[in-house]
């Protein structure tokens, strides 16, 4: 398939800052110092004034009983958005509020972790009121009904709302493991809640946030034994459980390319597209395929082809990225936040919203380009360029203790090295044939799923399934090469299997767990 090859220049020029950068010590983590046990991570930093502490438990919206999804995430709230028996919720906020400290809960299909972070002046009285949330939860009526009302906004009023780029990749997920424990959105359905009582909460907690079932961790200017303390007064007041993690099916097999059109008013098509995949971490190849995904779709970077050829070259939209395994943005950042790893992961692209007249040729570009990324792999100076890059951007995932943290308890998860280090070893090591093979082995193009939020659905699943040629309309000038690039893209064959192209309205996304 013809194409115009990427420049590789700003990719080196990238590479060369970023080198400098960490050269100076700008901020790019060296391999953090640990102490640790079975349970524990500690990282200490004797000279900083501030602490980190994450508690993360084997529990996730995998557990939640069939009828109840979002009963770990009610749950999870109920600690880091609750109170204790000693102290109400709005309590202890006040208490808080002059240490500057922060507590709260992050839930996923897999793992939920306690994090927050305070002053070492202030380390015993905070550390003392993250114990009791964690070990006796107050389980408020008022605190269960307004973290409940929260959750239940998420999906009505934010998911099905407000935000349909989320919508869209959450609808992906829904697409992708229909029928699997994974299905669900992590804060839940709306009968889902709706159905879940404050006893299932307090059974909930003392089935799957157990003894037997956590990882501390602690990073910055914490005295000593103060892992061991966490430790010990988890241990004697968490109640015994069944710590095995819950069973994972394979995800369903993709036939052609199917598609969840989600109808609502919107402003802008958001897309999403992706499949199953599967390796992790822990498995050789991911490390090829970590360049690989730089180099097609480095999130929020012009390091990734999809955003140079969509964004810079065409200005289809904001941006264009890939991931090989689930992504969810820390704050403002380009970063992912740790402590959401998976047991089984998938390779997607997201395709931030593009005006309805250009989300059938956008949808195609995306897909013709996976497909050249696929057939041709990575050229060797694209390959120099992209890893080099890499090798030094990675440090900067790890710019703060806390994140640093989080990184070290993931490689628990993942039984692996800690994250940045086998970066840093294995990258250098890396040929050119070792990412092109793990692309042909990981990547396709002929079995895939694709999410949708439109407004008119009906007229574009009808372009969709006759695939007429597909003409884009530009706001700005483009290249002649870009044009000429074009007349491939707009009558490029999309394979969609019509058995399994669905519209859905927007209204029924997320009620149950099935979408459809």
């Amino acid at each position: 398939m013809k194409r115009t090859p990427m420049k590789p220049a700003n990719r080196l020029l990238c590479g060369a800052v970023l080198a400098a950068l960490c050269a100076a010590g700008a901020g790019c983590a060296e391999a953090p110092s640990e102490e640790s046990s079975a349970t524990s991570v500690g990282l200490p930093a004797p000279d900083s004034p501030l602490v980190s502490l994450r508690i993360a438990f084997r529990a996730g919206s995998v557990d939640d009983p069939a009828g109840k999804n979002g009963l770990n995430a009610l749950t999870a709230l109920m600690i880091g958005r609750g109170g204790t028996r000693a102290q109400t919720y709005e309590e202890l906020t006040q208490t808080l509020y002059p240490w500057s400290a922060t507590i709260g809960a992050q839930y996923d299909k897999e793992m939920t972790t306690i994090a927050g972070s305070v002053h070492r002046d202030y380390l015993e009285p905070f550390y003392g009121i993250v114990r009791d949330l964690i070990v006796s939860p107050r389980f408020d009526e008022a605190d269960f009904e307004r973290n409940r009302e929260q959750l239940r906004n998420g999906v009505v009023a934010t998911l099905r709302g407000n935000n349909d780029e989320e919508l869209g990749k959450q609808a992906l997920n829904a697409l992708l493991y229909l029928g699997h424990p994974y299905e669900s959105p992590e804060l839940g359905t709306e009968l889902g809640l709706g159905a879940i009582t404050l006893d299932d909460v307090r059974d909930f907690h003392a089935r799957r946030y157990t003894r037997d079932n956590f990882l501390v961790g602690a990073a910055g200017g914490y005295p000593p034994g103060f892992v061991q303390q966490v430790e010990a007064d988890l241990r004697a007041g968490l109640p015994a459980g069944d710590p095995e993690p819950a069973s994972l099916p394979a995800p369903r097999e993709l036939s052609g390319v199917e598609a969840l059109v989600v109808e609502k008013q919107a402003i802008a098509t958001a897309i999403s597209i992706g499949f199953p995949l599967g390796l992790t971490r822990a498995d050789d190849d991911f490390y090829a395929l970590l360049v690989a995904n730089s180099y097609f779709g480095e999130h929020r970077t012009f390091n990734g082809l999809l955003m140079n050829k969509m964004r810079g070259e065409r200005g289809l939209n904001y941006g264009d990225y890939s991931y090989i395994e689930n992504f969810i943005q820390a704050g403002g950042s380009r970063f992912p936040v740790p402590n959401i790893p998976r047991r089984q992961q998938f390779f997607s692209i997201w395709i931030r919203p593009v005006p309805h007249h250009n989300a059938h040729f956008a949808l195609r570009q995306a897909l013709r380009e996976l497909q050249v990324l696929v057939d041709d792999g990575l050229s060797a100076a694209d390959f120099e360029a992209t890893r080099d890059f890499l090798i030094n951007y990675s440090r900067l995932y790890v710019q703060t203790a806390s994140r640093r943290l989080g990184y070290v308890m993931d490689a628990r998860f993942y039984e692996t090295g800690y994250l940045i280090d086998e970066i840093q070893q294995r990258l250098p090591q890396l040929t050119l044939d070792d990412v092109n093979g793990a692309i042909r082995r990981h990547l396709q193009y002929d079995d895939l799923a694709v999410a949708i939020v439109t407004t008119e659905a009906e007229d574009l699943v009808e372009q969709l399934l006759a695939n007429e040629p597909s003409l884009p309309t530009y706001n700005t000038t483009v290249s002649d090469e870009v044009l000429a690039e074009d007349e491939d893209i707009v009558s490029y064959q999309v394979p969609f299997n019509p058995e399994r192209v669905r519209i859905v309205p927007v209204e029924e996304m997320f009620r149950e767990v099935s979408a459809g």
